[in-house]
């Protein structure tokens, strides 16, 4: 029910990645007389894996998150989270509120042992694949510590569900030399540099997309800057690609002849192919959609908290943070 869109573009994606994942069953959890209407398109058996689990309120993306845990017990959001404690749920998808979600999150779910906040982490396009970034956006600040198990949970997460064999870590700093940042950054880099990762040091903004990092870790408030900067960026390119290959004639000719490399560059880089931020980190797999996310952007973060699930994500984080603290 939440986001830009509401049920209009998230009713749609759920059930884009429905259709593309045969052993997938949703449960919507909403108004109903929103929802139903939108599956009237579905086959039988199709509409045979899907459920619809009412909910009388909405967390609306003002509110603060503190109001959403004591106001709205019957919201959307807190129903859905209450699905996955108590497991009829294997994942939670939400493109509402972040700081509700999260918030909710950590109040129903809990953390996992030995993690004191979790992260917002997801995949951003590089050089020779995808770099995983964290956090970006469920804490505005982060003490050394906390950056810490970012780490720590962005290499597990990397390395067992995605298959990096030694994922390599940055942190997102102003410079790489080792004098540079404040107080925060310069007392992690020396913790980093003693936990079981492989830490390559300070990273800056332009490494995120050399292909030679795998773990980006930052605080949240500044990796949902970098983050957003990313996708106006990529949008400013794409417009005035459009602009420029319609300005005349001969460069809408040679729009024509680049037409397949634009399209395989844009595809490749398209932010609605890597929506989708996994909340690392509590006990139970939760994950958060862009607010504006279409029905293609929903269905790529439908099809990550499955993935999520079926690899055991948070799983891997308790039993490699259980045997760190051994």
């Amino acid at each position: 029910m939440g986001g830009d869109h509401g049920p209009h573009e998230c009713v749609p994606g759920a059930l884009r990645a429905l259709r593309s994942d045969p052993e997938l069953r949703l449960l919507l959890v909403g108004d109903a007389a929103r929802i139903d209407p939108l599956l009237a398109t579905l086959t039988q058996a199709e509409r045979a894996r899907i459920e619809i689990v009412p909910a009388s309120e909405v967390v609306e993306m003002h509110e603060h998150p503190r109001d959403a845990i004591r106001r709205k017990k019957s919201s959307s959001m807190r129903v859905c989270v209450d699905l996955v404690k108590a497991g009829r749920a294997a994942g939670c998808v939400s493109a509402g509120n972040t700081g509700a979600l999260t918030a909710i999150a950590h109040f129903v779910l809990k953390t996992i042992p030995g993690v004191e906040r979790a992260a917002i982490m997801s995949a951003i396009p590089s050089a020779n694949g995808h770099t995983h970034m964290l956090d970006l956006g469920a804490n505005t600040g982060a003490t050394a510590v906390q950056l810490g198990q970012f780490a720590v949970m962005g290499s597990i997460v990397v390395r067992d569900v995605y298959g990096v064999a030694a994922p390599r870590v940055g942190l997102l700093n102003i410079g790489e030399e080792d004098i540079k940042g404040h107080e925060i950054v310069q007392e992690a880099h020396a913790l980093l540099a003693a936990l079981p990762v492989r830490y390559v040091g300070f990273v800056e903004g332009d490494d995120i997309f050399s292909g030679e990092l795998d773990v980006v870790v930052t605080d949240g408030f500044t990796g949902n800057v970098a983050l957003k900067t990313m996708e106006g960026v990529a949008g400013l390119i794409a417009g005035r690609l459009r602009r420029e290959f319609g300005a005349s004639a001969a460069s809408r000719l040679a729009g024509l002849v680049a037409r397949p490399v634009l399209r395989r560059v844009g595809a490749d880089l398209d932010p609605r192919r890597y929506n989708g931020a996994c909340m690392v980190g509590v006990a139970g797999v939760v994950v958060k959609s862009h607010g504006s996310a279409d029905a293609l952007a929903f269905s790529r973060a439908v099809t990550l908290a499955a993935l999520a699930a079926r690899r055991g994500l948070t799983g891997h984080i308790a039993q490699a943070l259980a045997a760190q603290g051994s």
